[in-house]
Parts: C-alpha cells; sequence; structure tokens
C-alpha cells in the first residue's frame, strides 16, 4: 500500500509519534488515519495523542548561525502557554534544536528530530519526554535556512520573531537593517520577479472587477490596473516598500546607494498561521442552560 508523505505527517501531528512509527501503523491500518492512531495508542507510542490535538500557538523563534557567518537557521518551537515558553527545559531544547538543524544542514524538520542530541537520544524523544514532563504539546513546527556567499544578518525581536537576511555586497549594518525591516513589515517576497504569476493573475483579476465596478471606460480601467499592480508589488516585495527607519527611501533605492541586492531572506513568527481556539465561557453556559431547558 502507497502511504503518503501527508498522511504521516497528519498521523504525527496527532499522535506526537515519531515518523516512522507512524508510517508502520498506516500500513498496518491499511492508510485509515483512525485505525492507525488507535493501533498506536494500543501499543504505547501516543502517549502523546491527547496532548497532540490540542493547540500549541506559543513558543519560542531560535536562531544558530555558522562560525564564519554565512549560513543562519531559525527554528518555531510551539507550546500551549507564554508561561512554558519562558521555562528553562523548552528553551534549552529550542536552542539545541536550531544547533542540529544548522550542524547538519537539515531543511526539514523531521530530519532534525530524527538527529540524535549529545545524550543519545533523537530530539522526537527528547520532545516526547519534554511533553510528559511540563504537560502541554510541544512541537518543532518550522525550520528556514538561509545562506550566503556575502552577508548573512538575523534579528530576533523578543522571542516570537526572527528574521534573517543575505546580501550580495553591503555590510553586515545593512543585513541587520534589513533583518529589522522583514522582521516588522513581513514582505513576502524579494521583488516582483519572485511573485508567482498565478497569483499576480488573481490579483489583476480581482482589480480589473473592482475598477469595471466603478463605471470607466476600458482604456481607464487597464490604466487604473495597472497602477494598482505596481502598488500591489510594492507592497509584498521587500525591495518595493519603505525603509521601516526612513520612510522616504525605499528597500531598493537603499540597496542601490550600497551597491548590495539581496540574495534571500527568512522570516518566522510564533504561530502563524495557526488558528486559536476562542473561549467564550459565560456563552458556553448559556447554550448548556438552553439545552437544559429543551429537554
Amino acid at each position: 500500500m502507497n502511504i503518503t508523505a501527508e498522511s504521516v505527517k497528519t498521523l504525527r501531528e496527532r499522535t506526537g509519534a515519531g515518523m516512522m512509527e507512524c508510517k508502520k501503523a498506516l500500513v498496518e491500518a491499511n492508510g485509515d488515519l483512525d485505525a492507525a492512531a488507535e493501533i498506536m495508542r494500543k501499543s504505547g507510542l501516543a502517549k502523546a495523542d491527547k496532548k497532540a490535538a490540542r493547540v500549541a500557538a506559543e513558543g519560542r523563534i531560535a536562531y544558530a548561525g555558522s562560525a564564519d557567518g554565512k549560513s543562519g537557521v531559525l527554528v518555531e518551537v510551539n507550546c500551549e502557554t507564554d508561561f512554558v515558553a519562558r521555562e528553562a527545559d523548552f528553551v534549552a531544547f529550542t536552542d539545541e534544536v536550531a544547533a542540529a538543524a544548522l550542524a547538519s544542514g537539515a531543511s526539514e524538520v523531521e530530519a532534525v528530530l530524527a538527529q540524535k542530541g549529545r545524550d543519545g537520544a533523537t530530539f522526537e524523544e527528547r520532545r516526547r519526554a519534554l511533553v510528559a514532563k511540563i504537560g502541554e504539546n510541544i512541537s518543532v513546527r518550522r525550520l528556514a535556512r538561509v545562506s550566503s556567499g556575502g552577508v548573512l544578518a538575523s534579528y530576533l525581536h523578543g522571542t516570537r520573531i526572527g528574521a534573517m537576511v543575505a546580501l550580495d555586497g553591503g555590510t553586515p549594518e545593512l543585513a541587520k537593517d534589513l533583518a529589522m525591516h522583514v522582521a516588522a513589515i513581513n514582505p513576502q517576497f524579494v521583488d516582483s520577479s519572485q511573485v508567482p504569476a498565478e497569483q499576480l493573475a488573481k490579483e489583476r483579476e480581482i482589480l480589473v472587477a473592482q475598477a469595471a465596478g466603478e463605471g470607466k471606460p476600458a482604456a481607464i480601467v487597464e490604466k487604473m490596473v495597472d497602477g494598482r499592480i505596481r502598488k500591489y508589488l510594492a507592497e509584498i516585495t521587500l525591495v518595493g516598500q519603505p525603509f521601516v527607519k526612513d520612510p522616504d527611501v525605499t528597500v531598493e533605492k537603499l540597496l542601490k546607494q550600497a551597491q548590495a541586492t539581496v540574495r534571500a531572506f527568512a522570516r518566522l513568527e510564533v504561530g502563524a498561521g495557526i488558528e486559536k481556539k476562542q473561549e467564550n465561557f459565560a456563552d458556553e453556559v448559556m447554550a448548556t442552560v438552553k439545552g437544559s431547558a429543551k429537554q
């Protein structure tokens, strides 16, 4: 049976077990996720199952950089509360994961978790032990790697946002400033050449519909859309944005003045994209009361 990487990932997130254990259970269950989870619980491999189902949108971003200053790694490790994010064992685990990711050259979280630390245990085994010790769901969610033949700088805004920028040309100070800019403004791409054609086409389609709805002639609509596309690209690309420390200068102009170009950048923010459950206990109690009244 062909077990997909996506199903392995889903089961791993659900149970907190290792990648190989998840794959083996899925094979035994003929690809059925629920059956595989049950198999793992019966065998004791999914002790963190209930905790793994809980939302972990807090946590910490850690950075590790090479001694020559040419490569760096950011990792995001999540937990359920900001209290645990400051806990010593959690902080140490996060830092060691970042260092291991840098040393190994791994680009996937699973590859880092499979590595062994100084104590001989894999980082996945240590993660599961930390879940059992602390009592919260803990996950190594993402990692980002940037390398440079020129200048590389990083910036951590507290422990919740991290950014790296690699330059060809320029200075360490400029790279640091741009890493701060990336952390603050969160561009999606370096420049317009990196924007996927389908994303640009979809945005143009939306803008055309908006402009047409204003009752303008077709020729005017086209010019309006072209102008709005330029504005859109300036908003989502690093080089098009006003520099955070001097909004009168664009990043593109700043780079030209320094005779530098951005090779790559990366940004991680704790919990970005994770939907946090919003609890309203007053509404919950009211719903229970109403439900009881109907019985």
